[in-house]
């Protein structure tokens, strides 16, 4: 390193410059030298910070992966790791974009960062964690060859308003030095190290190679796995863990997911004893391909045992955590702490011990009363409660092909469980019995419910219906109802206007309220948040049910029987001979409970009722398709609430971003109505939401459902338009000019509020 020569008449500054650059060659000298890098400079960090007369150091590099550098080495009051993205949001970041060296008077002046570059602005994050004021700032890159690999960034200047034209240039030599030692440290440990599971840890930063020799050695002493110890005891995220091991072994990493489809016939004969001890699980055969989840897959012993156990035309292997397979076993077998019937595949393997050889019809050997078939259907129920499915669908196929089991969750079908062929029949068999339904009519469709604590301690019932397929089978479909308690009504999603007038609906004396929506959409939620606003010891309110889902002390409900002539219309009858104030009825299903319904309204009783229909101004024209009285129906009318169920976006992972001009003049087409009234314009600051996936969310990206609404007040003109027998595009139309937000404009406030998406609303409404 060339030295200036001293100047004539300036002895003590010429000898100030030699002691400078000899303190400068010294500490590069080291860090040549040096075995060990991060040691040295953590020696030398006092001498550094003395020779630039600076407060802080930090040395970055750059993570290329990532486009991201990290701090590797600090000197002063720094917090333990920052990490910045390559880009003109810090002062260090834009410095790695560059290449080049930035030297900062006042961090804070936008005016002198703008004169380095318009768009750099000065991370004031780590300022605000930690009380501490950086004002001079000094950014320098490091190069190898001609890449840029880190950056020296220097922090306020302890005397002086800036660091000096030296200080740069010594900057700049330092770099030089450092660039050349990260790369031979870089090849020099590569060299030494055999190549390992975590090199993918390693290589990105994310644990260095002490925190590895740590890992092991807590290993070692507590008798576990590195990979556990890194997730639980070092906070390393899971995926990256898996990653490591996904590139290590040149395969896929599959975590744990709890909706994976449960491969029956690939875990036919196989002890769960035995997987547990040597870490391997079957995950699907299809199309002659094996996949099998396995904590190694280079463990030819392993590899040898799992081909001749289950022969397949191919095997596609994955490499699995530990306790993601102990949880994969868990799952397809049963938990540890099991119920009384035990895992499906226990009794599937009872069964498969009763029926060796099978006849061509099954079902003559395998009766619906037999224990193990009860066990089943019981666990069936009992595993779609606990993974809150809405909705089972058992699916028989014709011949020789088993019944696929598919759970509805969140409004989606997820596969859970394959039945073999001999057993479909008597699964059938078992539910109709338990719904006491005629198990020798499978001709045509039948309705019944089951009562769950006649069966099993849980406390549900289910609505059963069985419809006759191709092939001689019968589907069944069986709806969750577990009983609740009523959500709060101002939880419910409306917005303001619509809580404000359907509070004032409710509140009414007399007539009817209608909450219409296809199946499934949270009609009953809405109509009992609703009663419980209303629901006084002043009041008294009859509902009649079918079935008696959420219950409300302080209201008389009644199950409805069709069977025995207790029909809606019927128990709406009965009700008006009852002193009512208040009727709510589940379901105006035909012309005789519409027309008991708006009588009642008239005759001074406040009545709540549901219809299936699409939108609030359908559900008048369908009503007066029905025979309804236009008058009368006019006269009895106070409003329609018409809602959907749209998936939401997950909390956990939802990501923020700022959408385009053309996405956002896409969503203002869609609402059609006055989007400005909103409050959303377009700029910078406008943030949408979309989904991302994680663990939470079984890398969905939705967790949950939430309501979109629109909300008709039967005004005095919407009341002439039905005595005129307008068409509904009249109606809606005076509905929108009246302040009705539609269902497609409710689920784009939604959208904006950061609930959902588009792709959502899209999917439940058509405008």
């Amino acid at each position: 390193m060339e030295q200036p020569a001293a100047v004539p008449g300036d002895t003590g500054e010429a000898t100030e410059k030699l002691l400078y650059y000899k303190a400068l060659h010294d500490i590069a000298n080291q860090i040549h030298a040096a075995k060990n890098l991060d040691e040295i400079l953590i020696s030398q960090r006092d001498n550094i910070l003395t020779l630039f007369d600076a407060d802080r150091i930090t040395i970055y590099v750059v993570d290329s992966k990532k486009k991201e550098i990290y701090s590797r080495f600090k000197a002063g009051d720094v917090p333990k790791e920052i990490r910045l993205p390559i880009d003109s949001s810090s002062i260090a970041g834009y410095t790695a974009l560059t290449a080049q060296i930035t030297n900062i008077a006042n961090a804070y002046d936008k005016a002198e960062l703008a004169l380095v570059n318009k768009d750099l602005t000065f991370d004031e994050h780590w300022d605000q964690q930690s009380g501490y004021q950086t004002r001079q700032i000094l950014s320098v890159p490091i190069f190898y060859k001609k890449f840029v690999i880190g950056v020296l960034q220097l922090v306020n200047k302890k005397h002086g308003s800036r660091f000096t034209l030296e200080d740069q240039n010594s900057a700049v030599e330092m770099a030089k030095v450092l660039g050349i030692a990260f790369f031979n440290q870089t090849k020099l440990a590569k060299k030494a190290r055999k190549k390992s599971r975590f090199d993918y840890l390693l290589s990105n930063n994310i644990i260095t190679q002490k925190e590895l020799q740590r890992a092991i050695s807590l290993a070692r002493g507590k008798g576990t796995s590195m990979e556990a110890i890194f997730i639980h005891e070092m906070k390393v995220k899971k995926a990256d863990v898996g990653r490591s091991l996904a590139e290590y072994y040149n395969c896929r990493y599959v975590p744990f997911d709890d909706r994976f489809p449960i491969p029956t016939d690939a875990l036919a004969r196989l002890k769960p004893v035995y997987l547990r001890k040597n870490l391997w699980v079957p995950l699907a055969m299809k199309d002659g391909v094996l996949q099998v989840l396995i904590d190694n897959p280079q463990h030819l012993d392993k590899i040898d045992s799992i081909k001749a156990l289950i022969p397949a035309e191919r095997y596609e292997f994955a490499v699995g955590l530990k306790e993601d397979i102990l949880q994969f076993l868990d799952y397809f077998y049963g938990s540890t702490t099991r119920t009384e019937e035990g895992s499906i595949d226990d009794i599937l393997g009872k069964l498969e011990t009763e029926v060796s050889e099978e006849p061509e019809d099954a079902a003559d050997m395998l009766t619906e009363d037999d224990s193990t078939i009860v066990q089943l259907v019981n666990r069936i129920v009992t595993d779609g409660y606990k993974r809150n499915c809405s909705d089972i669908h058992i699916e028989p196929y014709p011949g020789k092909s088993g019944a696929e089991i598919r759970f509805r969750i969140d409004g989606y079908c997820h596969p859970y469980q394959t039945v073999p062929y001999q057993y479909k029949r008597a699964v059938v068999s078992r539910i109709k019995i338990m719904a006491d339904l005629d198990i020798s009519e499978r001709r045509k469709p039948q309705d019944g419910k089951i009562k769950f604590k006649k069966f099993s301690p849980l406390d549900i019932e289910l609505r059963v219906a069985t419809i006759p397929t191709a092939g001689g089978e019968e589907d069944v479909v069986m709806r969750i109802l577990a009983a609740g308690e009523p959500i709060a009504l101002e939880k419910v999603g409306m917005s303001e206007r619509d809580y404000g007038l359907f509070m004032e609906m409710i509140k009414k004396p007399y007539g009817i309220i209608l909450v219409v929506g296809p199946t499934g959409s949270g009609k009953t939620t809405t109509l009992h948040s609703a009663l419980s606003k209303i629901n006084r010891p002043e009041t008294k309110i009859w509902t009649a049910e079918d079935p008696v889902e959420i219950t409300q002390r302080g209201l008389r409900q009644v199950q409805v029987q069709p069977k025995i002539g207790v029909n809606f219309a019927a128990a709406m009858r009965a009700f008006l001979r009852a002193d009512p104030d208040v009727i709510m009825v589940g379901e105006m299903r035909d012309q005789e409970t519409a027309s008991t319904g708006i009588e009642a309204s008239l005759t001074g009783h406040l009545v709540f009722s549901t219809l299936h229909t699409n939108s609030a101004p359908e559900t008048i024209v369908r009503l007066l398709d029905m025979g309804m009285d236009p008058f009368n129906f006019s006269d009895a009318l106070i409003g329609i609430l018409a809602q959907r169920l749209v998936r939401t976006l997950c909390t956990e992972c939802k990501e923020a971003y700022h959408p385009d001009r053309e996405e956002y003049d896409a969503l203002v087409r869609a609402y059609d109505g006055d989007f400005d009234a909103l409050g959303f314009p377009f700029g910078d600051k406008l943030t949408l939401y979309r989904a991302k996936g994680c663990d939470r969310c079984n890398q969905s990206g939705y967790r949950g459902r939430a309501a979109i609404m629109e909300l008709l007040s039967a005004s005095d003109e919407i009341k002439a338009l039905i005595q005129a027998r307008a068409n509904m595009d009249a109606i809606r139309k005076q509905a929108v000019a009246e302040g009705m937000t539609t269902l497609m404009q409710d689920g784009i406030r939604k959208i904006f509020l950061g609930l959902t998406d588009i792709k959502q609303v899209r999917r439940v409404c058509m405008r």
